[in-house]
């Protein structure tokens, strides 16, 4: 449709395969806000042993779990600690000021992973000058740092200092699946010290919609009031809830294909001349090509012409993201295309896109 056969934009662009389309068809639905939907009921129970939570809630997206989870940890004025590269901070639309009235203070780790001492540094003493710090925000894996895995050693010592200081520990999870294969530790061992979490079934395991957040049964008895203020209260949404369902049992370990194959792109890339590749841990590649005289957007337009689509993060830095719709061979294809396209810039009238 867009003329984009290879799209390395983002691993939340799959699409639903025909067997997971066909489980939601056959799907039975109730009215999930009476708790009567029994596929979104298996879902959330799945979740829970997944995560070893006391509860579980459905939600529509990733953004509405931190948003809820926001609303029940903090009081307006309260503050959230956070690496500056994290997700709520820069793509949720300023949602923990405007819907709880919260302060986010950015901490400056490494490649999206801040350090104990740094938490420690940044909290704020008791002082009715200064906002509350009240929750920290753990995002495994950072998006913007990498697809970089927080180590469980810097998470348990992050949760300790917190908890010691009364702040509550929240994990986006939207990859933390990706830290799973990628480790071999369980979701439960990454989720253990914290005291909400959530996990995304559109990304990595290829599910069309929705996520979970988890947490204790008092924690999501009053997040099922916020879901509601919210919008997310929804009706026979077990059609949506066995996409997310299909994907737990299906797609887990299939992840590790999707290492791979970012392991051989990013491997190619770092080959070509004027193209900086980042360290990758996950299934995301950033690489920056002020090398070759091209910003991010200009470099994705020449490639866009050639059927293969990354995503743009900066004036030169761009991201590719392999996923359940990339295939090996579509990986080898990717790089095929951007050696040409490279090999080509200076052929092009007037050289290359200067920037």
């Amino acid at each position: 449709m867009n003329g984009i056969s290879i799209d390395l934009y983002s691993d939340t662009i799959t699409k639903p395969t025909p067997e997971m389309r066909k489980f939601m068809s056959e799907a039975e639905v109730g009215d999930e806000q009476q708790k009567e939907d029994p596929t979104v009921n298996a879902l959330v129970q799945k979740v829970c042993e997944l995560l070893e939570k006391e509860d579980a809630i459905f939600l529509p997206s990733g953004t509405m779990c931190n948003q809820v989870a926001f609303r029940v940890h903090c009081r307006p004025g309260d503050e959230i600690l956070m690496d500056e590269t994290a997700h709520a901070r820069h793509y949720e639309t300023g949602g923990p000021s405007a819907l709880s009235g919260a302060c986010i203070y950015p901490i400056q780790g490494k490649r999206g992973v801040f350090s104990p001492t740094q938490m420690e540094e940044a909290l704020r003493p008791e002082n009715n000058h200064f906002p509350r710090s009240r929750v920290v925000l753990v995002e495994q894996t950072s998006n913007l740092g990498g697809g970089t895995i927080w180590p469980i050693e810097t998470i348990r010592n992050i949760c300790i200092t917190a908890h010691h200081r009364g702040l509550a520990c929240h994990m986006d999870g939207a990859r933390l699946l990706n830290a799973v294969v990628a480790t071999g530790l369980t979701a439960a061992a990454y989720c253990l010290p914290f005291d909400s979490v959530w996990i995304d079934f559109s990304k990595g395991l290829g599910a069309p919609v929705g996520a979970a957040l988890a947490g204790s049964r008092e924690f999501i008895r009053e997040a099922w009031r916020w879901k509601h203020q919210f919008g997310g209260a929804m009706r026979q949404a077990g059609i949506i809830a066995a996409g997310a369902l299909y994907a737990l049992h299906h797609n887990v370990e299939r992840i590790a294909e999707d290492h791979e194959n970012a392991r051989i792109l990013a491997r190619g890339l770092a080959e070509i001349e004027g193209i900086d590749v980042e360290p990758i841990e996950t299934n995301l590649i950033f690489f920056d090509v002020s090398g070759l005289h091209l910003t991010a957007q200009a470099f994705n337009d020449l490639l866009m012409e050639r059927g293969v689509r990354v995503s743009i993060l900066g004036k030169t830095r761009c991201r590719a993201v392999t996923h359940l719709d990339v295939s090996r061979s579509q990986v080898q294809e990717a790089l095929k295309n951007i050696r040409a396209l490279c090999k080509d810039l200076p052929k092009r009238k007037g050289g290359v896109l200067e920037l």
